[in-house]
């Protein structure tokens, strides 16, 4: 296996002229992978190759071309990711809301494993869970003026306090350990049955991580698969062995979460910018069709149809 070792500017500009990419502004280029970093450019470089196999760019791709695919997946990360933390405060909101009515609000209260799921198989897990949530006060209670408040003052944090310094992976799991009653009634919020939200929290909680790392976004995929909906089956996805081809485990299943857990308006605002930036990269790619480029994200092309399904 070759070592990678490190490359001056110019040889990267070297390494991309010579699979193929048509550089016109050497200086710009440059300039563009000093402040970006080369491995994370390039790694939009497959969407035009000519083959997985073949690692060179189909004739007449531009630098900046490369370059519009780059700054399309940070701006719609970021869209992505303001949406997602609105998830996520209302999931918090939502545990809180319950757990405190039903068991109190005092941590010796509401973290009492006797309040969570009874399933055998589960044990273990609530044990678990509860001890990452007590690691995180305990880490993370002098670091925020609303805990230390509480456990100066009265010596306890309430759970609408605590939810605040706890990640959305941690409370996805928290939400999957839940007494059978508690997460129905939480899943009522949403119209949905507790397998999916179980299911669409910790997809969430995976690309609100891959967001918050600025990681590369277009492509990811994830290891578990959102059930089949209405959405899938309105928008008339294509189906390959009986199997959506989209909307299972890609970029437009998060779409399709996001239909169910935002408002209506929260839901139209997000498309719309979403849509505006997939038409500005539309306007800077001539070197494959904008379709192309949505199937790779995962999004069909009549995407934006979901806004008016009910």
């Amino acid at each position: 296996m070759d070592r990678k070792t490190f490359k001056t500017l110019d040889e990267q500009i070297e390494i991309l002229k010579s699979k193929g990419l048509v550089i016109n502004d050497i200086e710009k280029a440059k300039n563009i992978l000093l402040r970006e970093n080369y491995f994370f450019i390039s790694g939009y470089r497959h969407l035009f190759m000519k083959s997985k196999k073949e690692q060179q760019f189909i004739p007449g791709t531009t630098f900046e071309e490369l370059y519009a695919m780059f700054v399309f997946d940070r701006r719609v990360r970021n869209i992505f990711f303001k949406n997602l933390l609105i998830i996520e405060n209302n999931i918090k909101s939502l545990i809180s809301y319950q757990l405190s009515k039903k068991y109190g609000y005092k941590e010796k209260d509401y973290l009492n494993p006797k309040n969570f799921s009874k399933d055998p198989i589960k044990i273990r897990q609530v044990h678990d869970i509860l001890n990452k949530v007590k690691r995180q006060i305990r880490n993370n209670v002098k670091q925020h003026s609303a805990t230390m408040h509480y456990v100066t003052n009265y010596g306890y944090i309430p759970l609408w306090i605590l939810v605040k310094v706890l990640s959305f992976g941690i409370v996805s799991e928290l939400y999957d350990i839940l007494d059978d009653s508690d997460q129905i009634e939480i899943a009522k919020t949403y119209n949905l049955d507790v397998e999916s939200l179980v299911i669409y929290l910790s997809i969430l909680a995976n690309y609100r991580n891959l967001c918050a790392h600025e990681d590369i976004l277009y492509d990811h995929r994830t290891q578990k698969f959102i059930p089949d909906t209405r959405f899938h089956y309105e928008l008339n996805i294509d189906m390959t062995d009986g199997e959506y081809n989209y909307g299972k485990n890609d970029l437009f299943a998060v779409v399709i979460i996001m239909r169910q857990l935002l408002t209506d308006s929260e839901f139209r605002d997000f498309v719309n910018e979403v849509g505006y930036e997939i038409d500005i990269l539309e306007g800077k790619t001539n070197i494959l069709p904008i379709n192309n480029f949505l199937n790779q994200i995962g999004f069909p092309d009549n995407w934006r149809d979901i806004v008016n399904i009910d």
